[in-house]
């Protein structure tokens, strides 16, 4: 993966949901030990303490855990905690900003639940 230097989304937060994503894809497990700081700072060349602070965000919401001197873990229900956050939050977010959109446009409920469709039927 890279990181989007241009983005809005602060660095550090991109380092979070790579992290997120990577154990959501089953690339890292429960119990398992994540990269550190300095690691990802190498793996994305980025500053030691930017990893860091991605990290600690994760260990904030308790899908992290620290093992003093060894290093950060993935905890027992990280993945059903990142699911159950993204759900309630990201794709909340984006649903009530594509139906604010939508009102915008003049878009039509049937309209805009037929465009999901597409959309879904496009990504199978």
């Amino acid at each position: 993966m890279n990181l989007n230097t241009n983005s809005t989304i602060p660095i550090y937060i991109q380092i979070a949901e790579w992290i997120e994503n990577e154990i959501l894809a089953d690339h890292f497990q429960s119990d398992e030990k994540v990269h550190s700081q300095y690691q990802l700072a190498d793996l994305f060349n980025i500053n030691p303490a930017t990893a860091a602070k991605g990290l600690t965000i994760l260990v904030e919401e308790k899908i992290l855990y620290k093992k003093r001197g060894l290093g950060m873990f993935v905890a027992l229900e990280a993945k059903n905690m990142i699911l159950e956050k993204r759900r309630n939050e990201t794709l909340t977010r984006m649903a009530m900003e594509l139906v604010l959109e939508a009102k915008r446009l003049s878009v039509t409920e049937e309209e805009l639940i037929q465009l999901i469709k597409k959309c879904e039927g496009e990504q199978k």
